[in-house]
């Protein structure tokens, strides 16, 4: 591929005047090769007259907004034409790719004869981007309280400029509470009064208030959802789960993964979605596919959220104690060694960096069908492609001593705790007559103390990577032992020492509450099925 730096490209400019002039004749100087420099540009088309640069990329955000905007490809770029107001809706332009060029043409003309002119051309650079506002702004809620025929502005009573006393969050000052967006939509849409396709199938769930997800078709995975408290358990899955994965199953690696699914189902009944993820390297749409073939799946109970091969009941076995799920999340606070700030695992969303609906385009290629996924094997045309791998990582299933989980929130089931102190709680036995629907076949109280212990683990391990914090000084009370109980000043004192212990008990309760097991913990995996 030759390079963009060396192409040359031919020119020729006829000048446009209103003389009577010759329509061929051509400008001296106006055909030249001109260099066409590899530098990329964008451009923003500015919905209004611009007189200073400064004040027009100030409405944009300035030049770290707009490069923001330029990183992320379906993300709008913002326009405020009032920048200081917080209350101003945003104009958003959409992003295009381009192919234009930037040209500079410098016209010289002699004063003694205008005939005598020259042009001279540069080629700046490739336009490959451009923004365009098509759309209306969304209305405007200016911050002013009306009263008695007068308009007030409450900019200075709601707007925190500089550091205020108690007086200026005392005063009395109007409810302002304007939405953040007005309209979701800004481009008109043609709306011509059809009916509605799915008037059908409103109609024959009418009846029932419980059916969530009306005017969507439900995904055809087939999958079978079993409940806590459901008497009976699949022994067979469905015809159509098998009738699909045959039609996609077409290739060697399916096949092999089809295979290595049923051996592991025969040597441990329940797997999580993750663990399975980890020893298989499958496309998770075709997971999605194959997953019911072998197994139905919790939603409630202590094997929630998991797959369970079918046939196979854990509630009647005290030996699937092993295969329950441990709900952990981790505990934020500097007593655990880290604040919010320092967390040492990362969320994957935050609410600070909140955008309004309209500022993305959700509109983007259409998801690619099972069937024309890529393959893994088989000859290669040009050159060998780089080989693709959908396999997790160990650590996303699997918790060992000194090490830290990859989020904050982790499914894990009790047999990949890999911890000696922890297998010798789930070990101990229980009431082996009743499975409980927090508990399963544990003791009471169990997962509670899985997580603590887990929690101590990664605060040791933290606490051991970083320097330590200081040993603050423990405040000391002040007791005063009357001449009407004498010879108690030793008991008193540890009367005092006690106090302060059951201080500190209680401080470590009031920081973190466990979670309750509830059955809406659970992963969105069900949504793919439903």
């Amino acid at each position: 591929m030759a390079d963009l730096r060396e192409l040359k490209m031919d020119f020729t400019l006829k000048e446009l005047t209103l003389s009577c002039q010759t329509e061929d004749a051509d400008i001296p100087g106006s055909s030249s090769s001109v260099e066409l420099k590899d530098k990329k540009l964008v451009c923003v088309e500015y919905p209004a007259l611009v007189t200073s640069t400064d004040k027009m990329l100030e409405t944009l955000g300035g030049e770290k907004a707009v490069s923001k905007s330029f990183a992320h490809p379906n993300r709008r770029l913002e326009l405020r034409f009032r920048p200081q107001d917080p209350f101003c809706h945003p104009l958003c332009g959409n992003r295009f790719p381009s192919s234009n060029l930037v040209l500079r043409v410098r016209r010289r003309v002699r004063k003694k004869d205008p005939k005598d002119a020259e042009i001279h051309m540069d080629i700046l650079g490739v336009i490959g981007t451009t923004y365009k506002f098509q759309g209306m702004a969304d209305f405007q809620c200016l911050a002013v309280h009306s009263e008695g025929g007068k308009d007030t502005s409450l900019y200075d009573k709601i707007i925190l400029r500089k550091s205020e006393n108690q007086e200026f969050f005392e005063k009395p000052v109007p409810l302002f509470l304007p939405p953040a967006i007005f309209s979701r939509l800004d481009c008109p849409v043609d709306y011509y009064y059809r009916p509605d396709v799915y008037q059908k199938s409103l109609h024959e769930f009418s009846n029932n208030r419980n059916f969530i997800g009306l005017n969507r078709a439900r995904r055809p995975h087939n999958a079978i959802f079993v409940s806590f408290t459901e008497p009976t358990v699949p022994t067979e899955c469905l015809e159509a789960a098998k009738t699909n994965w045959a039609r996609i199953s077409v290739k060697e690696s399916d096949r092999q993964a089809e295979e290595q699914l049923r051996k592991m189902f025969e040597s441990r009944p329940i797997w999580s979605r993750n663990a399975v993820k980890a020893n298989i390297n499958i496309h998770p749409d075709k997971l999605k596919l194959l997953l019911p073939v072998f197994a139905y799946y919790m939603v409630t109970g202590p094997w929630r959220s998991l797959w369970v091969k079918l046939g196979y009941d854990p509630r009647k076995r005290s030996d699937s104690k092993q295969y329950q799920l441990l709900d952990f999340r981790i505990r934020c606070s500097t007593k655990h060694g880290y604040s919010i700030s320092d967390m040492p695992v990362k969320a994957k969303r935050s609410a600070l960096n909140y955008s309004l609906p309209i500022t993305f385009n959700k509109s983007g290629p259409q998801a690619a069908s099972v069937m024309e996924l890529p393959a893994q094997e088989g000859p290669s045309i040009s050159r060998d492609p780089v080989p693709v791998s959908y396999q997790l990582k160990e650590a996303s299933y699997i918790f060992r001593e000194g090490m830290l989980p990859p989020h904050r929130q982790m499914f894990y089931q009790l047999c990949d705790l890999d911890v000696e102190s922890i297998k010798k709680v789930i070990e101990q036995k229980g009431d082996e007559q009743v499975c409980d629907e927090r508990d399963g076949w544990c003791r009471l109280g169990t997962t509670d103390h899985l997580r603590d212990m887990i929690s101590a683990m990664i605060k040791k391990f933290i606490r051991a990577q970083k320097p330590a914090l200081p040993d603050l000084p423990k405040k000391r009370r002040r007791t005063t032992v009357t001449s009407k109980y004498p010879g108690r000043d030793s008991d008193s004192e540890e009367e005092v020492q006690d106090d302060d212990d059951k201080d500190e008990e209680e401080d470590d309760d009031d920081e973190f509450l466990p979670s309750e097991g509830s059955e809406n913990e659970m992963e969105t995996e069900i949504l793919d099925y439903m």
